[in-house]
């Protein structure tokens, strides 16, 4: 009768609100076959966006501040789509490789719908998850790609978008959860890892647990205030750049490095090795955190920051409409348009850094887009924004000739 009066209810979507927080029974999340585990990412993504707006609030009410800043909130996004485009191109290669291993090499089998399956499975993906992610603070080449992950100095629900897999911070609701801080890896344990406090380095590694971290010492509880990014910040915004820069200083140190056991150490050793150091570096050698560090910010017109946002929002538009209609896609259209997301998304990050080279990018992919949508390559997931998109890139690439055009009047008043 009270489902009645008060309308129809949901379950699934109750369903879903608790996935978010791993509170699901073994019988709600075993499945006999591949084809009936649901896409969890794309389900949390409505309640993920919800939480977004809730973290908002609770900002604004607290301390009439935003959580976060609209740069390093765009660079987050970037960088979350950016990781995402690989499965456009290959597919879920990595599920196809997991089953194949499954169907031919497994060792044995384990009753899919019983509750010691689905508890030890726990068990073992959590400490798998411990020991990678230990091993990519620990192993340098795989650094390279995590740092991407710790490179935001700020720290709220758009960070986690910084990978492929989303992850759940609700820091800026709790602060300490009691008991539960001894077993689970809780808001504050996760705050630890993220610091580039000297004491916050290569600690608290678990997923959903922390006691991997305590047995293997590896713990630390939160203490002095934490600054949040990498010990020494890359200062962009770009995500290609992000992506890319780590990767081009071990190639520039590994041929720096005299010697070829050496030059392994640069690649298989913590990025803080160096010849005759220990495996992970001199703890002394972290750079000195103040608590007067400024996150990198620079100053740009409001109208950039407008601009910015209102373009990353067709970007996210493009990306929805790719990944609706990427079976019925040539190949080659589908790498046009990752293409140009790329190039969208590296002239967002040049746009937040004020770079005067930002407009000329922005001509090139405002005329770009004009030609390739006109041609039918690129569609909008909504059809009647069709016209508005060519009207918006029209007015946007006559609007950086005409300020490429005052800056080049101006340089040579200047010499004159």
């Amino acid at each position: 009768m009270g489902a009645e009066a008060g309308g129809p209810r949901d379950p699934a979507a109750g369903q879903q609100l608790r996935a978010l927080f791993y509170a699901l029974a073994p019988a709600e999340s075993s499945f006999r076959t591949v084809e009936e585990v649901p896409d969890y990412v794309e389900k949390s993504i409505p309640f993920f966006i919800t939480f977004i707006g809730l973290e908002f609030a609770v900002s604004w009410i607290q301390k009439r501040k935003l959580p976060g800043r609209i740069n390093d909130g765009i660079s987050s996004l970037s960088l979350g789509i950016l990781s995402r485009l690989p499965d456009i191109l290959f597919r879920s290669i990595e599920l196809i490789s997991y089953i194949y291993v499954w169907n031919n090499y497994r060792l044995f089998e384990l009753p899919w719908d019983s509750p010691w399956t689905w508890y030890l499975t726990l068990l073992g993906v959590d400490f798998a998850y411990y020991c990678f992610h230990r091993m990519s603070h620990e192993v340098n080449i795989l650094w390279a790609a995590h740092q991407v992950h710790h490179s935001s100095e700020d720290y709220n629900l758009f960070t986690a978008l910084r990978q492929s897999v989303l992850q759940k911070y609700t820091s800026w609701v709790i602060n300490k959860l009691g008991p539960l801080e001894w077993i689970l890896n809780t808001p504050s344990h996760h705050r630890v890892h993220h610091g580039r406090n000297p004491y916050c380095i290569d600690k608290n590694y678990g997923g959903t647990l922390i006691i991997w971290d305590r047995i293997f010492g590896t713990f630390e509880a939160e203490d002095a205030k934490v600054v949040y990014g990498l010990t020494h910040p890359v200062n962009s915004f770009d995500p290609i750049m992000l992506q890319l820069r780590p990767l081009a200083h071990i190639w520039n140190t590994f041929w720096a490095t005299p010697g070829f056991c050496n030059k392994l150490s640069v690649i298989f050793k913590g990025p803080g090795w160096g010849p005759g150091k220990p495996r992970l570096g001199l703890p002394e050698e972290i750079p000195v955190v103040t608590g007067n560090e400024v996150p990198f910010n620079p100053r740009v017109p409001a109208y950039l920051n407008c601009y910015a946002l209102v373009h990353f929002a067709v970007i996210v538009d493009l990306y929805i409409e790719l990944l609706a209609s990427m079976t019925m896609l040539s190949q080659g259209t589908v790498l046009m348009r990752i293409g140009f997301i790329i190039l969208s998304l590296a002239s967002f990050g040049l746009l937040m850094e004020n770079k005067s080279k930002a407009g000329i990018l922005e001509i090139i992919r405002c005329l770009v887009f004009i030609g390739v949508y006109k041609l039918g390559y690129f569609r909008s997931h909504f059809s009647f924004l069709g016209y508005a998109y060519e009207v918006l890139f029209s007015l946007c690439a006559a609007f950086w000739a005409i300020q490429i055009m005052k800056r080049i009047t101006s340089f040579k008043d200047k010499h004159h």
